[in-house]
């Protein structure tokens, strides 16, 4: 097994280099290809290998004989993956869009054979049922008792023809995904709009013009040109005066990739988000689940579809009264401030921006000054360092895929413990939104040595201009946070099996915890001085904006509730209630439960679904309700810190030893038990968004 498993047996290739970080000054789109069918190639004959060495062997299998060198190949198939699906989402060229989609019906059919591998599941279920597995680890056990669902999920029990259909629709699910997330980055980056007379743009603050200017210049244009990416397109909604501007953009926002809009029918998602659900529901079928709802639950902490939409009806139920007052004082004041008798979608932000101000003499404007990007990442790190007993250095002379991109060691004692990768700012190319990503997991190799983990940590904030450096709106503090909450989730861990090391195997309605648990230090009054520093003079927040920031928390909490959890129900609906003899469109299923839930109705041409990249390109299919499912785990976990201290070392690290470092090799609710010492309430996350009269 050792000779299959030598980098010698592999043709030389900078996708297959040994080290801790992926050579990225050296990576070629043309690489992929050849050196993925290298390690697919090596890895089938050395999986045949073993389970013909084990065979001639007879009896069960130990973890080292069986699990230890399986892990391996995993491993060495990360090496390569992971830097190509990153660099598809950060640097989305047209070559690495084609090496990317070349790439992965490979790579589908890969994990779909090792799925439907019936002497390895044996092998596996060997294991499970010798003395060897009592006397293994809870991790190893862990590891062990996933892989056998995970076999189960991936039709090991099927027969022909249903295995083959089954590895069909992985490849046609995997293929759709991509188009869809591709139509979406390309609608985006499709539509742009330049204007030359700067008074189209009364309102809107300097920050945002200093980018409109700058992708002029991109573009070799004067003046100044809007885009539909996240930093371009907020400061338009929120602060232009020109309401036709906002509408402009407002339509062509929400009618991205679809059959609405200036650029009706030329990305259009609508028959990929039809293909997508009739073959997630033929997969359920096939396993012998009702829906791919059921599907989606079998590896979540929750119990049933009853459970979910219990879960999510009833918050709607408590929040929507609230949800409706901010409607109410917003058309009041649009109507008696601003003389707009009626509220349209493209008004909600502008006029919430005023009304802001108004009550609060508070904008985000004024806290950006206040916010550089470097001040904030370093007084992120200061206060993880306070919270967990760890700190961060630079590290120079690493290649970068971008000269924004940093790299940082985490430190323990003075020892390296994990790396992060920083990558803050929108430009072209560049995925939209903001998520954390494995480039390595930490793990125990088979010759004894530790690999450690690495971490991909992305946003899209405002980039740096020539006037003035990158400041962030609080907004985009809060969000950087969240996605620091993944990566010490991965970081810290003390996990040396990589099946349940960091992220991996925890289960997707608690992977938020460590997330949103970590954005409350951007609202304490403790941190707010830690991470402000205005760019020019290095004063702190004043007391008196610090005031009106925390006055200004729950400003249209109500408002905000009720939308995720529209996002969720017809996520979860979609998905629960399809009838593949006749199903309901997908507008349809949206509209019904924008009428149970929501209290904005947004005009018909909005074709939000459209770019739900989250549900039909990411892994939140029949699960974004894990948002609110872990925000009461992350409420309720704060509160902790609320009656202990916000910087009690000692709570800090409990919580890094029972939920950081414990990754998936324990079922999350043991876990929050043994950290919070009783199951979760759901009243702190009411009274957290100032609805405590709802709990």
């Amino acid at each position: 097994m050792s000779s299959s498993l030598a980098a010698d047996s592999l043709p030389a290739s900078p996708l297959l280099a040994p080290g801790p970080f992926p050579p990225f000054d050296e990576l070629e789109p043309t690489a992929v290809v050849p050196a993925l069918e290298a390690v697919l190639a090596a890895n089938r004959a050395a999986v045949e290998a073993l389970l013909d060495e084990l065979e001639q062997r007879g009896g069960a299998p130990d973890w080292e004989q069986l699990v230890a060198p399986l892990e391996e190949l995993d491993d060495r198939l990360e090496r390569v993956w992971a830097p190509v699906s990153h660099l598809n989402s950060v640097t989305s060229t047209p070559a690495w869009r084609e090496a990317h989609e070349a790439a992965l019906p490979l790579l589908t059919a890969y994990q779909t054979e090792l799925g439907q591998n019936r002497r390895l599941y044996q092998a596996y279920q060997a294991l499970a049922d010798s003395p060897a597995y009592t006397g293994l680890d809870t991790a190893r056990r862990a590891v062990i008792d996933h892989t056998l669902r995970d076999f189960r999920l991936s039709g090991v029990a099927l027969e022909e023809p249903a295995r083959s259909r089954y590895g069909e629709l992985r490849q046609e699910l995997a293929e759709l995904g991509t188009r869809f997330a591709n139509n979406v980055l390309d609608a985006t980056q499709g539509w742009f709009r330049h204007i030359t007379d700067v008074q189209a743009l009364r309102g809107v603050p300097e920050s945002a013009l200093g980018i409109y200017r700058q992708a002029a210049a991109a573009r070799d244009l004067d003046g100044y040109v809007l885009t539909l990416d996240g930093p371009a397109y907020l400061p338009i909604m929120q602060y232009a005066d020109d309401r036709e501007l906002r509408r402009e953009l407002y339509t062509a926002y929400t009618t991205r990739a679809s059959d609405q809009g200036p650029h009706a029918g030329r990305w259009d998602n609508s028959e990929l988000m039809d293909g997508i659900l009739a073959r997630r529901h033929e997969l359920a079928q096939l396993l012998g689940f009702a829906n791919y709802a059921e599907l989606s639950l079998a590896t979540k902490m929750a119990e049933s579809p009853a459970a979910v939409t219990g879960f999510l009806e009833d918050l709607a139920r408590r929040s929507r009264p609230h949800a409706q007052r901010d409607v109410a004082e917003l058309q009041e004041f649009a109507r008696r401030e601003l003389g707009l008798e009626t509220l349209e979608a493209w008004d909600v932000p502008y006029v919430s921006e005023k009304l802001r101000l108004a009550r609060y003499d508070l904008s985000q404007e004024l806290l950006r000054p206040y916010f550089p990007a470097d001040r904030v990442i370093n007084g992120l790190f200061t206060i993880v360092e306070r919270l967990f007993g760890v700190r961060f250095r630079a590290v120079d002379g690493v290649p970068v895929w971008h000269p924004d991109v940093q790299l940082f060691a985490l430190e323990r004692d003075g020892e390296t413990i994990a790396w992060c990768y920083l990558d803050l700012f929108a430009r072209a190319g560049k995925r939209g939104g903001a998520w954390m990503d494995v480039c390595r997991t930490r793990r125990r190799r088979l010759d004894g040595s530790l690999q450690l983990p690495v971490a991909f940590l992305t946003c899209n904030f405002t980039p740096p201009t020539p006037e003035c450096p990158s400041l962030l709106a609080h907004d985009e503090v809060t969000t950087l946070f969240h996605e620091f909450g993944h990566g010490l989730h991965h970081m810290l861990t003390q996990v040396e099996v990589a099946g349940v090391a960091g992220i991996n195997g925890v289960a997707w309605d608690a992977v938020e915890l460590p997330s949103q648990f970590l954005e409350n230090w951007c609202w304490e009054r403790e941190a707010i001085p830690l991470l402000s520093g205005h760019w020019q003079t290095g004063e702190p927040l004043p007391e008196a904006l610090v005031q009106k920031l925390l006055a200004a928390k729950n400003f249209q909490a109500g408002l905000m509730m009720v939308r995720q959890l529209e996002f969720a129900l017809f996520d979860f609906r979609l998905h629960l209630d399809y009838r593949p003899a006749a199903p309901v469109p997908v507008q349809a299923v949206l509209d019904a439960v924008r009428r149970e839930v929501a209290v904005l109705q947004p005009p018909a041409f909005n074709r939000f679904q459209h770019g739900f990249t989250h549900i039909f390109a990411g892994g939140y299919a029949a699960g974004y309700y894990s948002y609110k499912w872990a925000e009461v785990l992350s409420a309720d976990a704060f509160s902790a810190f609320e009656e202990e201290g916000i910087f009690n070392a000692a709570t800090g690290a409990r919580f890094r030893s029972v939920v950081l470092e414990q990754g998936g090799s324990q079922e999350p609710m043991a876990l929050f038990i043994a950290f919070r010492g009783r199951a979760p309430e759901p009243d702190a996350l009411l009274r957290h968004n100032g609805m405590a009269d709802a709990a």
